[in-house]
């Protein structure tokens, strides 16, 4: 399933190949979160353009809205959405924990009320990957709890034993695309490597890092990869969910990550907000509204090739939809780009160089 073709020489960056029944997925890659069904104000044929080569689903959303009745009477969620190419889906754990308005767990799933109408629903690791075969996720994720941060280390014990157990049932059971584990452990070191061993005894297609970017500090987001990443086979893909800023991305790879998934680009351009290659760019302000120049020079998204900064300024501030369209394809676009530079830096053997002067550069709201 999984080619690696590079390691950078100073760090534990990796080039790879992710091999799909919907294609070949060159790594480290970006993929934008279509949590509904779609990546909000994106239609699949600009992604097509962007070059996005995965996408992530969300379990839990659709599960809840449409109904797996409506995605399995259109044949699946690639053709309810017209999206020819792989679909990651996540188990819906998170989301169950972090949305859900009322919730009990137990040893076989976890009973809660959706965050939609408070209706009764219930879902347990048999119950995920069911939704996830109907969905027909190319790449499907055990079902798992997210413990919150802070946590005291009993918790979180108690939390991964239930987490291993339900990985445990998950790996039982025929999908038709590929199954990674998810590692869990909250910021506890020796938790997160007895996760680690224990999903790779079970032997996944491929392993995330969990329980990230939940609220915690970055260096303890570094951490959790860096205690479960010795782990993990170096023949499998390795996937932080849900994360994160583009400096943080690089740091990833250079701790051997090969896949990402955050709404970041699509949530903050609603806000007015741009990436560039020296940070985010707020747009509602008054200095933009003069500025004849694209969001980025040298950029060649559908915003840059054609529109002025002042012009999408008047847009986000008018509430128009084409301004968060165009931010929205603008920040996909660098997310995506900022991959494929990536790649060309592993192989070209510079990509250390690169992590340092990108990261030195890049400043949060830097004008």
């Amino acid at each position: 399933m999984f080619e690696l073709l590079a390691q950078d020489s100073s760090s534990k960056a990796r080039l790879g190949r992710l091999h799909t029944a919907r294609g070949i997925i060159q790594t480290p890659t970006f993929m934008p979160v279509g949590t509904q069904g779609t990546v909000k104000a994106v239609s699949p044929e600009e992604l097509r353009q962007l070059q996005a080569q995965i996408i992530l689903g969300n379990t839990y959303h659709l599960f809840v809205r449409p109904g797996m009745d409506v995605i399995r009477h259109f044949g699946g969620l690639h053709k309810f959405m017209a999206w020819e190419g792989p679909i990651l889906t996540d188990s819906g754990g998170f989301q169950v924990f972090s949305l859900a308005k009322l919730r009990k767990i137990t040893p076989e799933g976890v009973h809660f009320q959706n965050h939609l109408d408070g209706a009764p629903c219930f879902i347990g690791p048999r119950e995920s990957m069911e939704i996830q075969a109907t969905l027909g996720s190319d790449i499907a994720m055990v079902f798992d709890e997210c413990p919150p941060y802070p946590c005291d280390y009993d918790y979180a014990a108690r939390s991964l034993d239930l987490t291993l157990t339900w990985a445990r049932v998950c790996r039982q059971i025929q999908m038709p695309g590929k199954t990674f584990g998810i590692v869990q452990g909250a910021t506890f070191p020796e938790l997160r490597r007895q996760s680690a061993e224990a999903l790779v005894s079970m032997d996944f297609d491929g392993y995330a890092v969990g329980g990230v970017s939940v609220g915690e500090p970055e260096e303890e987001m570094l951490a959790a990869i860096e205690s479960s990443e010795p782990a993990l086979p170096s023949n499998k893909p390795r996937y932080a969910m849900g994360l994160g800023t583009p400096p943080q991305m690089l740091k990833m790879i250079a701790r051997g990550v090969d896949l990402f998934d955050v709404v970041l680009p699509t949530r903050l351009a609603r806000n007015g907000t741009a990436f560039t290659r020296l940070g985010t760019l707020n747009l509602k302000n008054a200095g933009f509204a003069l500025d004849r120049g694209p969001i980025e020079e040298g950029c060649t998204c559908p915003a840059c090739r054609q529109f002025t900064r002042g012009y999408l300024r008047h847009l986000v501030k008018a509430e128009e939809i084409l301004g968060l369209r165009l931010i929205s394809l603008h920040n996909l676009h660098f997310y995506i780009d900022l991959m494929s530079r990536v790649r060309l830096h592993l192989t070209n053997g510079t990509f250390t160089n690169f992590l340092n002067d990108f990261v030195a550069n890049y400043r949060i709201h830097s004008e």
